[in-house]
Formats: structure tokens, C-alpha cells, sequence
């Protein structure tokens, strides 16, 4: 079975911005796109930082209210710097969160939670920018038709990777909600049958009246003899 990876719901060669463009030329990215955050590249093209839409609001409000008791939690010297930036590169976090273009949609949601972030770059092994993954982006994979889930299931769920007979088992899918129904071969493959299924992307949740023709949990007892 083949994962969505961050490559297939990247925004690949999105907008940017050098340390040295004015954050009125930032602003005016962020708003003509309809993006909430511009990579920052140095002229090398690897990436210095970014500046998300929030950064920018911050900027104003430190400018218009640098006693506020929403900012008192940071030094002064921060609210200062923040709110006398005037390029990408004087607003910009230098530290932003990454991930590999190969990385699944799985471990990314992993890492903005880990970050806190609602969204990553994505770079490649030398370090350059390949493109920007949202939080947004990882939703797609809730918008795979059901018709495309289902023929996943039967074929490489039921058929690869159990080496069972998808006839034997009835896939329904509505709205990414999936009931099986039927038998497997073996009773022992009913944990690994559901724990595949689920990992299915687009899978909103299974139902399942699987049963199975032999119960090859239960071993037979066999008699003690004595000695």
C-alpha cells in the first residue's frame, strides 16, 4: 500500500522572499496569494526563514501597544526588535519546522503538532526549498473518492496483503467510512485485516461484521500423560 507523501499536497515552487525584501512587500505576498506564510531564501536559494502572517500582526501590535499584558510574557528586547523590523529577514523565524518531501502525510501532521506549527517546509537533502505543506494540505487526503478506497482495500488489503479472496469480503464506503462484511480465512487475521484498513488514507472510520472460516487462535488441548 502506497501512503500519501508530503510531495503529493505540497505547494511546490511556492512564493518567497529574501532577508533583505521590505515587509511591505511581504504583506503584500501574503495577501495577493491568499497564503499564510512566505519562505525566506538566501540568494544561494537554501532557507534562511520564515515569515507567517502572524508575525506581521505581531509587528503591529508591538508597534501600537508594546506594554500590552498579551505580551508581557516576552523581553523587551523581542517586542522591540519585532516591532522595528522592516525586512523579512529582521521579522523572519530562523528556526522554522521542516520535513522530507518523502515524508507521509502521517509523520507531518506528527511534526506540526510536535511544533506547534500549522504549517512545514519541505527540503530536500542539500537543503533548499522544494515547497510549503499546510495543515490544509494534509486534509486532501479526507477527499479521496470512495470508489478509490474501496479498489485500495480489495486489492492491496484484502488481496496482497492477507492473500485472502476480496470476494469473500463485501467492501462499502460512504464519506470515507468503511463496512466489511464476510469471512476471512483465519480468525488470526482479523486484527491485521482492521489495522490495514484503517491505515488506508482517506479512511474516516471501519465498521466491521467480519467472521472467519478457522479459529486458528484457539489451539487443541492436548492430553498429559502421565509418567
Amino acid at each position: 500500500m502506497r501512503h500519501y507523501q508530503v510531495r503529493d499536497v505540497m505547494t511546490a515552487n511556492p512564493m518567497k522572499v529574501t532577508p533583505a525584501t521590505p515587509l511591505k512587500n511581504v504583506a503584500d505576498i501574503l495577501v495577493r496569494g491568499r497564503i499564510g506564510v512566505v519562505p525566506v531564501l538566501t540568494p544561494q536559494g537554501r532557507v534562511a526563514g520564515v515569515v507567517a502572517e502572524g508575525d506581521l500582526l505581531r509587528k503591529e501590535q508591538f508597534q501600537r501597544d508594546p506594554e500590552s499584558r498579551h505580551s508581557m510574557h516576552l523581553p523587551y528586547r523581542i517586542r522591540r526588535d519585532v516591532a522595528t523590523a522592516e525586512t523579512a529577514g529582521e521579522l523572519m523565524d530562523r528556526y522554522p519546522a521542516t520535513v522530507p518531501a518523502g515524508a507521509s502525510v502521517a509523520e507531518a501532521a506528527r511534526l506540526m503538532d510536535r511544533h506547534q506549527s500549522r504549517f512545514l517546509l519541505v527540503t530536500g537533502e542539500d537543503g533548499k526549498l522544494l515547497g510549503v505543506v499546510t495543515a490544509r494540505d494534509l486534509l486532501r487526503v479526507y477527499l479521496r473518492p470512495d470508489a478509490a478506497i474501496k479498489t485500495e482495500i480489495s486489492r492491496d488489503v484484502l488481496s496482497r496483503y492477507l492473500g485472502t479472496n476480496p470476494v469473500l469480503v463485501e467492501v462499502d464506503v460512504t464519506d470515507g467510512v468503511v463496512s466489511l462484511t464476510g469471512d476471512l480465512d483465519r480468525k488470526s487475521m482479523l486484527p491485521a485485516a482492521l489495522r490495514a484498513v484503517r491505515a488506508v488514507d482517506g479512511v474516516i472510520d471501519v465498521k466491521s461484521q467480519l467472521g472467519y472460516a478457522i479459529d486458528d487462535i484457539r489451539l487443541p488441548r492436548v492430553p498429559v500423560t502421565g509418567h
